[in-house]
């Protein structure tokens, strides 16, 4: 019997307990920003493409290095890359609190995204060793699963207690004491894994994924803000294609890849982690937008903006607890179809809100959105989880987690960016606003707000009303296409899914599986199984 077989039933719950506690304080850091953001447009004076910088160069970072370290972890051990990250997270968020102009903001941001890099798939990575039965750990992965998105909704409540008395780094501070508690439990508790065979990490590949994945982030955000015709924006495009294809032609040749690219072949797997980008890319982008909604349109404190968002948390916890039993009674398709339906239904609440309060519109919105996205990333975060045997599951899970922090980060970008070009571009001037003002008010509806608050009153009445309205069409404009966008993934991801089995006791993992499921050959880890599509026969049975 191995020594994960061997943790007691105490510890095993523990140390999800650790994970659980990790993410919701990353998930929260994510998501705590976005209420700050009027305070400190206020006092750092950001532009706009700083503003996107401050709140998505974070998951950029994180996301560009998940792949990384994930492999780091399954070499050096993944509690003590999680012991190590929760010190450098805990020192970046001092950082962050105390900077005093945009760019240093934005490089503690980044700093803080490089050592959540560290957390993120040792959480994940950690409950596939400690969680052996599959049934177990699909239960696990819901646990966690509600937790990380409760932190969506929780950290705007807890940002809004913390700006409601102290200035707006104020909300970064909170991570230390937490940190601090979570290195001190899990040095007693977390039990410590790592590939037994990991092999050569090949820093060429590394190289090649961080500049492809930061190439690529670029031009999708400088394209959606400021247009195709750049020429920075060609030569990310160029950069990033190139080293991403470099990438992945060259994990198909290494005897230990940071990815195995054989994964991708598996339209199941592909349509796994493409569902949770699609997921994450709603949440994250809506949230940034919805919190500006109600502090700068309505004009609500951070705290009552704050407990507004807070029923979302009852959806995300109810959409991670029945995705086990939906995937178990109907299967995984019809469970992430059902879940990206929920996610574009909600979104289209969204049309709904206007300058005026409709709190039932925001509270359908929240509630319908939060469970689809909580649904859907439990069911695939379990699959991409069985794609690979128990001593690779820090690979298997920075893919998993890159899609989730690449999809939130992406959407704040996305979303961000055709936002504030449709405001651009629909802010009627109204007549009596100084020339040298006129830049400000474009930049954002908080620049605006701030003008209009110097005017006169009749001219900065106007000047408000106007730039409200702007901003709801830009609004309107983003959460249409985002709920589009939900709809088409939808329908590839239930194509590809059919036939992929519903979680059970007789499902199993890695080395575990090999009597039920056949291997499919891998350059980099010949024992790799393929369990995300299922075998032949499996895929004559339908979802």
């Amino acid at each position: 019997m191995g020594k994960h077989a061997l943790l007691s039933e105490r510890r095993k719950w523990a140390t999800l307990a650790t994970a659980c506690l990790t993410m919701l304080l990353l998930s929260v850091d994510l998501t705590v920003l976005h209420l700050a953001v009027p305070r400190l447009t206020a006092e750092l004076r950001p532009t706009s493409t700083q503003l996107l910088w401050i709140a998505d160069v974070y998951g950029f970072a994180l996301g560009g290095l998940l792949i990384t370290m994930g492999n780091v972890g399954d070499r050096v051990g993944r509690r003590r890359l999680l012991l190590v990250g929760t010190f450098g997270f805990g020192a970046a968020s001092g950082l962050t609190a105390y900077a005093w102009n945009a760019e240093l903001l934005i490089v503690a941001r980044a700093l803080l995204g490089v050592a959540g890099s560290t957390l993120m798939p040792s959480t994940l990575s950690i409950i596939r060793n400690t969680f052996t039965d599959p049934a177990e750990r699909t239960r696990a992965i819901g646990i966690w699963s509600s937790v990380s998105s409760a932190g969506f909704a929780v950290g705007p409540l807890i940002g809004g207690l913390l700006l409601d008395h102290f200035w707006w780094g104020s909300v970064f501070l909170i991570n230390i004491p937490v940190m601090l508690l979570i290195f001190v439990v899990g040095f007693f508790v977390l039990p410590e894994s790592k590939n037994p065979r990991p092999g050569r990490l090949d820093a060429l590949s590394v190289l090649l994924s961080v500049t492809g994945i930061a190439a690529a982030i670029y031009t999708i955000k400088d394209a959606a803000h400021d247009g195709l015709a750049q020429t920075d924006v060609a030569v990310a495009c160029v950069v990033g294609v190139g080293a991403l294809t470099l990438f992945a032609w060259r994990q198909g040749r290494l005897e230990t890849p940071l990815i195995d690219v054989a994964l991708f072949r598996n339209r199941a797997f592909s349509a796994s982690v493409g569902a949770t980008v699609m997921a994450m890319f709603a949440l994250a982008g809506v949230g940034f937008v919805g919190s500006q909604y109600f502090q700068v349109v309505l004009g609500w404190s951070p705290l009552s903006s704050a407990v507004a968002q807070l029923p979302g948390v009852a959806g995300a916890v109810a959409g991670a607890v029945l995705a086990p039993k939906l995937a178990a009674a109907a299967g995984r398709a019809r469970t992430v179809a059902l879940g990206l339906t929920l996610v574009s239904v909600g979104l289209l609440q969204y049309l709904w809100l206007s300058t005026e309060v409709f709190y039932p519109a925001v509270l359908a919105a929240l509630i319908v959105t939060s469970s689809g996205v909580a649904m859907t990333f439990t069911v695939t975060a379990d699959s991409v989880l069985e794609s690979v045997p128990r001593e690779r599951a820090g690979a298997a899970s920075a893919i998993s987690e890159t899609a989730y922090e690449m999809g939130g980060a992406l959407g704040i970008a996305v979303l961000g960016s055709v936002l504030s070009r449709v405001y651009r571009d629909g802010l009627d001037m109204p007549p009596g606003i100084p020339g040298e003002h006129g830049a400000v008010v474009r930049e954002s509806l908080a620049g605006a707000m701030d003008v209009a608050g110097r005017l006169t009153a009749d001219v900065g009445a106007a000047l408000a009303a106007t730039a409200r309205e702007a901003f709801i069409d830009g609004f309107h404009a983003t959460v249409a296409a985002c709920s589009g966008l939900a709809a088409i993934v939808m329908v590839a991801t239930w194509t590809a899914l059919r036939g992929n089995p519903a979680p059970g006791p007789s499902e199993t993992a890695g080395e575990e599986a090999a009597p039920a499921t056949p291997p499919v050959p891998s350059s980099g880890d010949p024992d790799t199984l393929v369990l995300v599509a299922g075998s032949a026969q499996r895929a004559t049975t339908g979802p």
